[in-house]
Formats: structure tokens, C-alpha cells, sequence
């Protein structure tokens, strides 16, 4: 039951459609715990995203994402995830720059048969970002409205 003022952090999590979203899915199917505040999103391939994709989640007061996809060789499209590590870099030198923790912002490999893995990492995310509490660019938006 949540209780009332307790931060229950808003998390975005970015999920190849190979592995990772399928991971996500046996974890639902197998009927896991993990918290409910986690929204996923599927996109083909996590070499797609984009700094740009990620800032956007943050800019709109999400606490935390989580970017994912398949383990390093297992790619669909071959060599996606190893541009998907660079891309993940740059973010976290990105939000730096910003003032932005860079701990809201995590990378992880999931593959379909790891809905366990996947499970154990949302929880573990959502207790860090409980932690570092709301994201503040989402309060400093709040309060100019």
C-alpha cells in the first residue's frame, strides 16, 4: 500500500525488442515482483536511441531510466548494443554537464530468457533512485507551472 507523500520515483525503461523487451515480458508472464512504477517502452534496437531520446525522458520528469538491450554479441542487428554503450557514455558526460545525477540513468543487457535478472534490476533501480529522490528537473518544471 503506498503510503501518502512517500517518493515512489517515475521510471522509464527502454527495451530492445529482442531481448530485453522480451525479458521484461517473461517476467510478467511468470508473474515476478517488481515495482509498478515502471514504464516500458520497446524500440527495435538500442543502438536507435539517441542522447537526445534519453535527455527528453529526464526533461519531462521521469526519475530515472533505464536503457536496454541484448547481451554484447547476441545483437539482432549485429553490432546495435556496442553503439548503444557509446551512446550511454556520451549521455552520462551529457547530464553531468546538465547537473543531473548521472546515477538516474543506467544501462543493462537483458536477454529472453532473463525475466528473473530483469525483475531484480527494477527493483534494485527503484530503491537507488528512492535514494537520490525526485528528479529535479521535473520539480523545477512543477513549480513554474
Amino acid at each position: 500500500m503506498k503510503e501518502t507523500g512517500k517518493f515512489e520515483p517515475r521510471i522509464l525503461v527502454l527495451t530492445c525488442n529482442w531481448c530485453s523487451y522480451a525479458g521484461a515480458d517473461l517476467a510478467g508472464v511468470s508473474r515476478m515482483q517488481y515495482p509498478t512504477n515502471v514504464r516500458l517502452m520497446r524500440v527495435m534496437c538500442s543502438g536507435r536511441v539517441t542522447p537526445a531520446m534519453l535527455l527528453y525522458a529526464f526533461e519531462k520528469g521521469i526519475d530515472g531510466v533505464i536503457y536496454s538491450g541484448c547481451h554484447i554479441g547476441d545483437c539482432h542487428y549485429i553490432s546495435g548494443n556496442e553503439k548503444a554503450i557509446k551512446v550511454y557514455e556520451k549521455t552520462k558526460r551529457l547530464m553531468e554537464a546538465l547537473g543531473l545525477d548521472p546515477r538516474r540513468l543506467r544501462q543493462e543487457w537483458v536477454s529472453a530468457a532473463e525475466g528473473e535478472r530483469f525483475a531484480g534490476i527494477m527493483t534494485d533501480f527503484t530503491e537507488e533512485l528512492k535514494k537520490l529522490g525526485p528528479n529535479p528537473i521535473g520539480e523545477i518544471k512543477a513549480k513554474a507551472q
